[in-house]
């Protein structure tokens, strides 16, 4: 009984000295990452800034659905706020970092935006194509207990504008491309990604 005793002792980083004194510092700026972004979701500006995220999400997006853009954000802020909470008291009880970090993801999805925009061709100095709409984006599932890479895929879209882009001030048809790009990018990304989750 001992030996087990010993092997699932859970430690705590601000008691202990040597290699688990830098998790101390790494608890308290968790602590500080997920009380800020937990308490934005709970702000208008957040809950619109991250309802795109939410609405392309294959994960996710059911939650507008049933909560509404700010309800949703109310519920990831909630989430988060929880983890600060399990940190913080994490600190003086064991089981409850042990709580918070059961409680968490196994698998992290990232979809990094490399580029988006317009692009046009060149011969030298003189255009040789009319704009198009670009995106360009990576996007990697990574199982955080193993640390391996499960799905990744790249895309790069190029969609041309239809009709005259030239239309100051806001040009209709090119941001209509730069639109077009973004969805069939996020599109291939989605389809992708249930493939390989099947």
């Amino acid at each position: 009984m001992t030996t087990l005793t010993n092997q699932i002792r859970l430690q705590i980083a601000e008691k202990s000295a040597g290699s688990l004194t830098f998790l101390a510092l790494l608890r308290w700026a968790m602590v500080i990452i997920f009380l800020w972004f937990g308490g934005m979701k709970f702000t208008a500006y957040e809950a619109a800034g991250i309802a795109p995220f939410i609405e392309h999400s294959p994960i996710m997006s059911w939650l507008h659905a049933l909560f509404g853009v700010q309800g949703a954000s109310y519920v990831i802020g909630v989430i988060e706020l929880s983890t600060a909470a399990a940190l913080i008291l994490g600190a003086f009880q064991p089981i409850f970092s042990a709580l918070g970090a059961a409680a968490q993801a196994q698998y992290l999805l990232l979809v990094q935006v490399q580029s988006i925009g317009t692009i046009r061709g060149y011969m030298g100095v003189v255009p040789s194509t009319s704009p198009s709409g670009y995106f360009v984006a990576v996007g990697q599932l990574i199982d955080l207990k193993t640390q391996k890479l499960l799905w990744h895929k790249g895309v790069s879209i190029r969609r041309p504008g239809r009709g005259e882009w030239d239309q100051p001030p806001d040009f209709a048809n090119l941001t209509a491309a730069v639109h077009r790009a973004v969805d069939s990018g996020i599109d291939m990304l989605v389809l992708d990604f249930s493939w390989s989750a099947k």
